[in-house]
């Protein structure tokens, strides 16, 4: 005795009509069904990513520079200045937040990088004034326009003539057991950096350590 059913008139109608949509379709295939607790779900196109890059954005405008500034990184490590090495003349030394520094005296050296790639760069410079006091000045200059060029400046005096500073003074030497000097203070006010190497080279021995 046969299993199989009869195949009813309904069962065959409706495998004739899939098979015409089928060949109407030709070689594409129908979009995938996907059953989900009875609810029919439809394959979808990809959807793009919120956070993927864009092309062509736009740059950010390039900064005004100062034609002037220009210049003066262009001529680097060359300064303005540096045929006044060595002659005495009327000085003024620029400082933020106080008084500027007038005097009479010699620029003794100075120093700047020989590149300023960013259109950042910092002078150090070392003045005697007549009367035996040295002055530190350290420039950081920018080419750019809406940037300001800021100065620190320092004196050493060897003999300050201030109580506070006689006993500043005093507390020093004992402790290093020996009297500070402006090369000591030049030390203080400009640190070890490559810069201020260069500049103490331009100077004299006593900025190196000597070793046995």
């Amino acid at each position: 005795m046969s299993s199989e059913l009869p195949q009813t008139s309904n069962d065959r109608s409706n495998g004739e009509t899939g098979a015409q949509h089928g060949a109407a379709d030709g070689a594409n295939p129908p979009a995938a069904v996907v059953l989900v607790r009875g609810a029919t779900v439809h394959d979808q196109a990809p959807k793009p990513q919120a956070n993927a890059p864009t092309e062509n954005k736009e740059k950010s405008p390039d900064k005004a520079v100062s034609e002037a500034k220009v210049k003066l990184q262009e001529s680097l490590p060359a300064l303005s200045d540096d045929a006044d090495v060595g002659v005495q003349k009327e000085q003024l030394v620029t400082r933020d937040g106080k008084a500027d520094l007038a005097f009479t005296g010699t620029l003794l050296a100075s120093a700047a990088p020989a590149t300023a790639a960013q259109g950042r760069w910092q002078e150090y410079r070392i003045y005697v004034t007549n009367a035996g006091k040295h002055v530190f000045s350290k420039a950081t200059r920018t080419i750019f326009a809406d940037q300001t060029d800021t100065y620190e400046a320092d004196v050493f005096d060897p003999a300050p003539s201030s109580v506070p500073s006689k006993l500043l003074r005093g507390a020093r030497d004992l402790t290093h057991h020996s009297p500070m000097t402006w090369a000591d203070a030049a030390v203080a006010f400009f640190g070890y950096d490559p810069l201020a190497k260069t500049l103490y080279r331009k100077l004299s021995g006593q900025f190196e350590e000597h070793i046995s």
